[in-house]
């Protein structure tokens, strides 16, 4: 299991324990985390499941594909960092991984 930290926008933190081999979406969803609403259930079709990725780790999640791009334009306070959960996939490599929720 690789531990992933949710920081909500009120600051409030809120830590899992994802499944390596889901995506992001999916481990936050399971766990609850308020501010992941995943409308399209992680088919890169909405933006829904925006998050910020810390700076440290940017280098390691990767950036997004052109489709992603494409999605985060219908996403709020779109930054640098951004990125779609759904399109995060797990590993243990990711282990400590802190990601941000937008305010909307």
């Amino acid at each position: 299991m690789t531990q992933i930290t949710f920081v909500a926008a009120n600051g409030e933190s809120h830590q899992i324990e994802a499944t390596d081999g889901l995506n992001l979406m999916e481990c936050a969803r399971r766990a609850n985390i308020p501010g992941i609403i995943a409308e399209c259930g992680g088919a890169c079709a909405c933006a829904t499941c925006h998050v910020y990725v810390d700076d440290e780790w940017a280098a390691l999640v990767g950036i997004a594909n052109a489709m992603e791009r494409d999605m985060l334009e219908f996403a709020d306070a779109v930054r640098d960092n951004s990125r779609l959960s759904c399109q995060i996939k797990v590993t243990d490599q990711l282990d400590g991984l802190t990601v941000y929720l937008p305010a909307s």
